[in-house]
């Protein structure tokens, strides 16, 4: 069993004896590590943890500067299959962009690359990030920041976070001439570690990526109105977002290694990118945490069915059942349904607010269905 669902006592005097026995682990992790865990065993009742004092999982032990990262011989190492290296690439991504990122309001976490960093650290909460076929123990009690090659879920966001980087770095956002080259374990082969890799492999997303961090500074110099700005800043940042969500479609393999139900929620939810990219939705922190929060905090198992999952809360067994919900009618429109063009506010609403399917959403489908 995943180390953030096990028993909170035995899983925190376990975690202690292996961090102590590590020479080169130092007290500050060790103490925010044990943090982490408290913090998750004290909500396993609750909803999934998003947020750590205000801000994504462990953000304050993320490199908050590019020196911070490994270089060796000139070039820039940061392990991507480590959870506060990935996390860094997008604290350092956040701090180059948000100068550029004055349109989308006075808030310092107004910026929709917030909605990114949070994605990943309920992933890390949840037990996504951890090897899924057991055959290792990255990701459980004894290597709890371990994020493994095999999970679907890193698989997916490795497109969402070493792309954007290696693009960044490319456009000058991590310094002048900054080399990246991405450390990856032994006998891996199926990631592509550098920004010329990557762009071989995946041209239309590290295009778009390019065409994103190109487009920022241009937009943001320009003499256009705060909204043209951020609305064309938004345009292309899902441009971008959903280029690497289809071309990590690479992923797809990895999901044998799950459960049917937890394979029908990862299409689910990335389908749900479909309605937000639709009407370019700033996910900046405040609206990404409402989209988070109610998503499982655990993995789910052959056998759970929402809205009756009893290990679940209420709002997590609401936004299985609207999503498993909101893929059939899709499915029965034809596809309609995600080109309705208030698409994030409707998913907000039927997420949000358990009366809208059952009103307001259902006379929508009505007159959609009636005009067609």
């Amino acid at each position: 069993m995943l180390y953030l669902r096990e028993n909170s006592q035995s899983r925190v005097a376990a975690l202690d004896s292996v961090l102590l026995c590590r020479p080169n682990t130092s007290v500050m992790l060790r103490l925010l590590v044990l943090g982490l865990v408290l913090a998750c065993a004290v909500s396993l009742s609750s909803s999934a943890v998003i947020l750590e004092n205000g801000a994504p999982i462990l953000w304050a032990q993320t490199a908050s500067q590019v020196t911070e990262l490994p270089m060796h011989d000139g070039i820039l190492v940061p392990d991507p299959w480590n959870y506060l290296h990935r996390m860094s690439l997008y604290r350092l991504m956040i701090a180059a962009t948000d100068p550029f990122m004055g349109s989308m309001g006075t808030n310092a976490t107004d910026s929709p690359l917030w909605g990114l960093p949070l994605q990943l650290g309920w992933m890390l909460t949840s037990g996504r990030l951890a090897d899924p076929t057991g055959a290792t123990t990255c990701g459980l009690e004894a290597e709890p920041l371990c994020i493994s090659t095999q999970s679907w879920w890193a698989c997916v966001n490795y497109f969402a976070s070493v792309l954007p980087f290696l693009s960044a770095a490319q456009q000058g956002f991590m310094g002048a001439g900054a080399q990246v080259q991405m450390q990856v374990p032994a006998g891996v082969q199926d990631y592509c570690t550098t920004y010329s890799d990557c762009k071989a492999k995946y041209p239309d997303a590290m295009s778009k990526w390019d065409a994103f961090f190109q487009g920022l500074k241009t937009t943001s110099e320009s003499l256009l109105p705060d909204d043209v700005k951020k609305d064309t800043i938004l345009g292309v940042y899902w441009d971008a977002q959903m280029a690497s969500t289809y071309a990590s479609a690479a992923c797809n393999p990895r999901q044998s290694h799950y459960s049917s139900v937890e394979v029908s929620f990862a299409h689910s939810w990335l389908n749900s990118a479909e309605y937000v990219a639709a009407a370019r939705f700033q996910t900046n922190m405040e609206k990404a945490v409402l989209f988070l929060t109610p998503l499982p905090s655990r993995i789910l198992q052959e056998g759970d069915s929402a809205p009756n999952i009893a290990d679940l809360t209420a709002e997590e067994n609401h936004t299985l059942y609207i999503f498993s919900w909101m893929k059939t009618i899709d499915s029965l429109l034809g596809g309609t349904l995600v080109r309705l063009w208030k698409g994030a506010q409707v998913l907000e609403q039927l997420l949000l607010n358990p009366s809208f399917a059952t009103s307001t959403f259902l006379s929508i489908i009505s007159e959609m269905t009636t005009s067609c």
